[in-house]
């Protein structure tokens, strides 16, 4: 298999053919003929090498094997994995901030701008400083307050003003009041934005990580429907996600018509069918993996630290540091249980082949 200089390949490097048999050609009843019919691997000697222009393989109807370099690359592997699905692929909101972090810092420096007090604060050898948010306990207020900013960076930072007529708020106001035309015309402050978030998700009853898959319900979407979000499609997308988030992964029975009460201009059909739109626009991918989760979670935290959020640190104290070991001894157990199961019975010795496990480093 895969031997493309078997002369059974080609008619015409068989003598039945019309081709002049040579000293240099092997003949079809040789020693290599019989190892391919009997679909034996054999090697044909250097004499009776075959040049490559001599190889036709145009006139082997129904006999030539596509070889598998020839194959075309899957369609889903030939394109550059998504971020919101891949967890190896880097989000799309720290390159968006990166560009105003660095033109911030460059400013102070030429301007000689003092940082002013140090409000951030460093663990030492006697005390460790930590924050109530983990990876599977986020703190709400933070992680609301980062997600916004990433939403602000995409609206400040986008490369077009690609937009879809389901989520154009000309189109579908959320409000009865008129709205003048420069509205849209300026990107909306992170305080506005966090202002917005944090009523919809009072009323939807969103948790903290359910604020991550909102910013992962959004990336996705802009990845997969090749659109933009701008000052006029941001509310609308930004409710579409909060909706899918709150209903599928944090499994609420959360209606439509109770987000109706807190934008009381919007029908819910028009909710019904902007979630419609949402979840077509996303091929119905609502899985995200906790790894993609994980990167998303560790990215927000980076951004907060960039933008010098303010996050509240307390001293590690006796108490929640045996909370942490507990914690933590338990999930290695839990670990140690699946890395059990997992392993094959055709380990010929124990701890052969060890399984690595990195002490986890909790923030």
């Amino acid at each position: 298999m895969g031997n493309s200089l078997s002369c059974c390949l080609s008619p015409n490097a068989c003598p039945k053919s019309g081709r002049r048999r040579g000293s240099a050609e092997p003949d079809c009843e040789s020693e290599v003929y019989k190892a391919a019919a009997g679909n034996a691997v054999a090697v044909a000697p250097a004499a009776a090498t075959v040049e490559p222009a001599e190889l036709d393989f145009a006139g082997g109807e129904g006999h030539h094997l596509q070889h598998i370099s020839d194959r075309e690359m899957p369609e889903d592997l030939a394109l550059e994995p998504n971020p919101s699905d891949h967890p190896r692929a880097s989000t799309i909101f720290p390159s968006k901030s990166q560009t105003d972090v660095r033109e911030k810092r460059r400013s102070n420096h030429f301007n000689h701008v003092s940082p002013g007090q140090l409000t951030k604060k460093y663990s030492s050898c006697s005390t460790i400083f930590l924050d109530d948010s983990t990876v599977s306990q986020p703190n709400l207020r933070t992680t609301v307050k980062c997600m916004t900013l990433a939403i602000y960076y995409h609206i400040k930072n986008r490369d077009a003003d690609r937009s879809l007529d389901i989520f154009d708020e000309r189109l579908h106001p959320l409000t009865r009041e008129k709205i003048p035309e420069e509205y849209f015309e300026h990107d909306p402050e992170h305080k506005f934005i966090y202002r917005f978030v944090h009523t919809l998700s009072s009323a939807a009853q969103l948790t903290a990580d359910g604020a991550v898959v909102t910013l992962v319900y959004l990336e996705r979407l802009l990845t997969y429907a090749e659109i933009d979000i701008c000052p006029t499609n941001w509310k609308r997308i930004v409710l579409g996600a909060i909706l899918l988030a709150s209903k599928f992964w944090d499994d609420r029975a959360v209606w439509n018509v109770d987000d109706c009460q807190i934008l009381k201009d919007v029908t819910v059909e028009d909710m019904n069918e902007m979630e419609r739109h949402f979840l077509e626009l996303l091929q119905f991918n609502i899985n995200v993996p906790f790894s993609v989760y994980a990167k998303y979670y560790f990215d927000l935290r980076s951004l907060a630290d960039d933008n010098n959020l303010n996050v509240l640190v307390t001293p590690l104290s006796k108490e929640r540091a045996q909370n942490l070991e507990a914690i933590s001894r338990l999930c290695d157990d839990k670990y140690k249980d699946v890395c059990r199961a997992a392993m094959r019975r055709s380990f010929s010795a124990d701890n052969f082949i060890a399984i690595r496990r990195s002490n986890a480093i909790l923030s």
